[in-house]
């Protein structure tokens, strides 16, 4: 089977998950035995873009014809069985959907966010959940309130992409919803059930866990969705050292208050960022993890690394979190209220829900289990199109 990649790749400057995966997911088909052909472009290239693409550019998430064609040129030489589209904006566009229906290819698309309906993705402004724009034929709150990177102008750009494109994604062939909250999302749209599958992603196997170390780790990008405000709340109302180290890693806007809370308090350690193999290591000397999310995050990886690891996972009830934890942690609402309350349980009962972890990632995130899966999902539409 051969499977064309399409992924519009994140800034460098905006650490994304979302390349990671996709470049995992990619080497796994590969060690599986599928013929991986990318088609991918870069945002870091936008600064270097000739002059006439670099003009266009604003217009680009609407159609990119410099992508379209040389996607179709793609098309005619490889002529594969499947696209599987990731992230179209902004240099890609919507349009590769319907250049590879117009040469027979039918197209998969994995939904690693809201961006059908929100301009952002997020469902999230200002600090908290936001769906205004939800079930509108024209996202008009997004662009009075700036939604997309600040910008009323761009906002607006990203709004009639959407309108302009409902058709386009009402006609992908099947989709790929990393949990239960984007099927449900993707039904709201308005995609037929059968045409939507469920299929998470996977982290490669980094071997039997080590033994349960101390305290909470917390490694993500430290902005206000991410929930650092309210685990740090949480955290202040328990006395110093009683649960161990709070260990913070990562990077973001709310950098100085994770600084100000480890010069503030002996058991909170701001670590900076970390690569995967790094934060891997914290985990190995953390007891649990926590991802106490308030935005409906459709899917953690780091969930699924902590799974891996052998450390329960301490997340809150919003988007992808409970279908990922189940019963290999706790939920709890997106609270610092609803977090301290199970802070104290959580750190004295981490060793004995390690083992379930472990088991929950063996069977239902190592990538010889969602690898399988993928293949069915192509095998499901490959010549589809073309028949």
């Amino acid at each position: 089977m051969k499977v064309v990649v399409a992924h519009n790749r994140y800034r460098s400057d905006a650490p994304s998950g979302e390349n990671i995966m996709v470049d995992l997911e990619s080497a796994q088909l590969a060690a599986a035995g599928v013929e991986v052909v990318p088609f991918q472009r870069d945002s870091d290239d936008i600064p270097s873009l000739p002059a006439v693409q670099k003009a266009m550019l604003p217009l680009s998430p609407i159609w990119s014809p410099a992508s379209t064609r040389a996607l179709a040129d793609l098309l005619r030489r490889e002529r594969p069985d499947v696209l599987h589209l990731h992230n179209p904006y902004p240099l890609l566009s919507p349009g590769v959907v319907r250049t590879a229906h117009r040469h027979g290819v039918p197209v998969v698309q994995t939904v690693h966010n809201y961006r059908q309906v929100c301009a952002p993705g997020l469902y999230f402004r200002d600090g908290h959940v936001c769906t205004d724009c939800k079930g509108k034929a024209f996202a008009l709150p997004a662009i009075q309130h700036r939604c997309y990177r600040g910008s009323a102008a761009q906002s607006a750009i990203m709004a009639t992409t959407l309108a302009v494109h409902r058709g386009t994604w009402h006609s992908v062939d099947r989709y790929i919803a990393l949990t239960e909250s984007i099927a449900a999302h993707l039904r709201d749209y308005g995609i037929p059930p059968e045409r939507i599958a469920i299929k998470p992603n996977a982290v490669e196997d980094p071997g039997p866990p080590a033994p349960v170390g101390e305290g909470v780790l917390f490694a993500g990008r430290l902005s206000p969705e991410k929930g650092l405000g309210i685990l740090l709340d949480a955290w202040r109302r328990t006395e110093p050292g009683t649960l161990g180290t709070l260990r913070i890693a990562g990077d973001g806007e709310l950098r100085p208050l994770a600084e100000a809370a480890a010069a503030e308090r002996s058991d909170v350690d701001y670590l900076g960022p970390r690569d995967r193999a790094g934060v891997r290591e914290l985990m190995r000397a953390s007891a649990l993890v926590t991802v106490p999310s308030t935005w409906f995050e459709p899917l953690s990886t780091v969930i699924i690394e902590a799974l891996a690891n052998g450390r329960p996972v301490l997340g809150t009830a919003l988007g992808g979190s409970p279908y990922l934890i189940d019963s290999a942690g706790w939920v709890v609402a997106p609270t610092a209220d609803a977090l301290a309350g199970v802070l104290p349980l959580a750190v004295k009962e981490a060793g004995s829900l390690a083992q379930g972890a472990r088991e929950r990632y063996l069977a239902n995130f190592h990538p010889d289990v969602v690898t399988s899966r993928l293949i069915d999902i192509y095998s499901s539409v490959a010549g589809s199109r073309r028949a």
